[in-house]
């Protein structure tokens, strides 16, 4: 009685204890450790892969009688109304029915699956489309009509529905069947692209006079530019240039203070260009500009100076346009006098004007307003004025001693014991070398480098004086760069580099030595390999190794030992390199194998006992080790590295938040087991077992 009392029908009376999931309980973790061998969740999806049974498929059935096929159907229907009462609202479900209906020749009953799936979403065009298309298929035009005539009207919004219904009535040659349904469309004021595609049908069968009455009705739902531009093309096309006048003008009445009204003016004064009537073209263009706001007539501004350049006066108007855009920048430069774009747009008018006087008056007064504070950043834009009014005295008006004299004031502007601006200087020398007064542009540069010294001025200068052959002059500015700048690397890389081209190595040897021997360098990891190739170079084999010790003195990084090693593998002596004798080859690659083998063997121990931490870059320099021996072919011995090689272990950390100290999630990391301490590790645990069973005897016998 209890449990009849219990039961619940929902359940199919059962009690809820019975319909209860009695979940496992979870084991507690007791050895929390990581595995010796870790395994990755790759392997264990492999496993679970190759271990998964095949898939069982039912058999082919094949059909030999009519009994045999109706239980097929029956089957099959069965099937499908039962997928549709389960999940009613999906659509790919109707679709497959109907679809197996029509193969089955069943056209009544897919029409009746069609039917029911519209009845339960008709909102969907995609249902009334596929559904058309079943009927046209199948060659059904009057279902096709009355499924394209109730889908219209119930989704009078999606014009693809409309798109399809004229286009099939217009493959059947129902021309006016065609012409009503564009015709119930149109009540519904589709957009542009509806009213185009009909205008479009009404030309292909060379109805001019209905597509003009449609093209009537279409620039009255869609008063804009674009429309009555079109609607003039047309007229224009048909050879109609009255009519199509009379559209731009009644397109100007409606719509000349429109945002788009400058390509209606456009298109007008171009329409009036291709009939000839320049008078007419000049006459709206001069309207547009006195109607049309300023800042949106760009575009009209360079249509109508191109125009009066091919057929007026372009004195007078280009002066009018100036005039006015002059108005407009001093406006500009009078509210803000440091504002230099607008400084640079009023230069850049005069200068397409061609009046000297004007443009140097404007680069006076531009250059005069002198940013109030002496910070480089208020300095970067403020110094362009300069450099264009330079090359506008050197290249456009050829004043040679006008444009000394602006550089000359340019660099008495300069606040040089604040900040300096190198490439001033440099093309105030330029300039100078262009007029072959040498001594001018040295002096210019020695004051660059007295008063305002950097890089990019002792490089040029050095540059200048190298294809000019001053040896001695080039070794006194990289003397003068270095005691500005001891620590750049490049300059005591390119001193060098100097001397050696001079053949004086020991100069440049000198140099070098100098140089590493500086306390502080920007990058000695290139000076150190600058110097180290130049004595590779030089064959000096034996200094070259005592630069590599020198160097492992100051730093034991990982690519030092790599290249030593890589050195120490290449270091063949030339009289045996000549040689022909293959076993004298052989003896002298042997050698190469073992000093490079040593170099390894040093760095290996270095890594295992100075920074066992480093246990990455440990196994790279195995692996380069590994390549370099097998490069040597026969010479090399690949079974020593690899018993060194470590393995490589993913091993998941739990990360920890470091204001909270919480353990938050497990991170990834790469560890390398190296085979010595594989044994070690044994050892420990070992020994912990021993511990382990130690304590639990002594507490057996308490």
């Amino acid at each position: 009685m209890a449990n009849a009392r219990d039961s619940d029908p929902n359940l199919g009376y059962l009690t809820k204890k019975e319909t209860e999931v009695k979940l496992p309980r979870p084991t507690r973790v007791k050895n929390k450790t990581p595995a010796p061998i870790q395994i990755t969740a790759e392997q264990i999806l492999r496993e679970a892969r190759e271990r998964q049974e095949a898939e069982i498929r039912p058999p082919k059935q094949k059909i030999t009688d009519a009994t045999e096929l109706g239980d097929y159907r029956l089957r099959k229907r069965k099937e499908f109304e039962d997928l549709i009462r389960r999940v009613r609202w999906n659509k790919s479900v109707w679709v497959k029915y109907a679809k197996w209906e029509e193969s089955q020749k069943d056209y009544a009953r897919a029409r009746s699956v069609w039917e029911r799936a519209l009845e339960v979403d008709y909102r969907d065009h995609t249902l009334w489309l596929k559904y058309a298309d079943f009927e046209m298929k199948n060659k059904f035009v009057n279902h096709a009509r009355n499924v394209w005539d109730r889908a219209t009207q119930l989704l009078p919004r999606v014009d693809q529905l409309w798109y399809k219904y004229i286009h099939m009535e217009e493959m059947l040659g129902n021309v006016a069947g065609a012409r009503q349904i564009f015709e119930r469309w149109m009540k519904w004021t589709p957009d542009q692209q509806g009213w185009l595609s009909y205008i479009k049908f009404e030309l292909r069968y060379n109805e001019v006079e209905r597509a003009r009455s449609i093209f009537e009705r279409f620039v009255d739902y869609h008063p804009k530019v674009s429309a009555w531009i079109r609607f003039a093309k047309f007229e224009m096309k048909n050879g109609e240039i009255a009519r199509a006048r009379n559209c731009y003008e009644r397109a100007v009445d409606k719509l000349g203070d429109d945002e788009e009204a400058e390509e209606l003016f456009v298109a007008f004064a171009e329409f009036e260009e291709k009939c000839k009537e320049t008078e007419r073209a000049r006459c709206i263009y001069k309207y547009a500009l006195d109607h049309i706001p300023k800042g949106r007539a760009e575009e009209l501004y360079k249509k109508f100076v191109a125009f009066e350049k091919q057929y007026g006066d372009r004195e007078g108007i280009e002066d009018a346009i100036v005039g006015k855009r002059r108005f407009q920048y001093e406006d500009e430069v009078r509210k803000n006098p440091l504002n230099y774009d607008a400084w640079f747009d009023y230069i850049r008018l005069e200068e397409s004007c061609g009046d000297k006087q004007r443009i140097e008056d404007v680069y006076e007064r531009a250059i005069a307003n002198i940013p109030p504070a002496q910070e480089k950043r208020y300095w970067q834009r403020y110094i362009y004025l300069w450099v264009n009014y330079v090359l506008y005295e050197e290249l456009d008006a050829q004043d040679v001693d006008r444009t000394r004299d602006v550089y000359n004031l340019c660099l008495k502007t300069i606040p040089h014991n604040k900040f300096s601006f190198a490439k001033i200087w440099l093309m105030a020398a330029q300039f100078e070398i262009r007029q072959l007064n040498i001594d001018r542009a040295r002096r210019i540069l020695g004051s660059a480098i007295g008063m305002a010294p950097k890089d990019k001025i002792f490089k040029k200068y050095i540059e200048i004086e190298l294809q000019l052959g001053n040896i001695e002059r080039c070794r006194k500015l990289y003397e003068k760069y270095l005691e500005w700048s001891p620590e750049n690397c490049y300059a005591w890389s390119k001193f060098a580099e100097l001397e050696r081209s001079l053949a004086e190595t020991e100069r440049a040897r000198a140099l070098f030595e100098l140089a590493i021997d500086q306390p502080a360098l920007d990058m000695p990891e290139l000076l150190w390999k600058a110097y180290i190739d130049f004595e590779i170079s030089e064959a000096e084999y034996e200094r070259t190794r005592a630069l590599y010790e020198r160097l492992l003195n100051r730093t034991k990084h990982l690519k030092v030992w790599i290249s030593y090693a890589k050195f120490e593998a290449s270091a063949m002596d030339e009289g045996v390199q000549e040689s022909d004798s293959r076993e004298s080859d052989y003896e002298q690659k042997r050698k190469c194998l073992q000093r490079a083998r040593a170099v390894f063997e040093r760095a290996l121990s270095y890594f295992r006992t100075s920074a066992p931490e480093l246990k990455e870059e440990r196994a790279m320099l195995l692996e380069e080790w590994l390549n370099m021996e097998s490069s040597f072919g026969e010479v090399g011995d690949v079974d020593l590295v690899r018993a060194k090689l470590p393995k490589k272990l993913k091993l998941l950390v739990a990360a920890t938040n470091s204001d909270i100290a919480i353990t938050c999630r497990y991170e990834e990391y790469i560890d390398y087991l190296f085979p010595e301490e594989t044994q070690t590790t044994n050892l420990k645990i070992l020994e912990a077992a021993y511990k382990w069973k130690k304590q639990k005897i002594a507490s057996d016998d308490d």
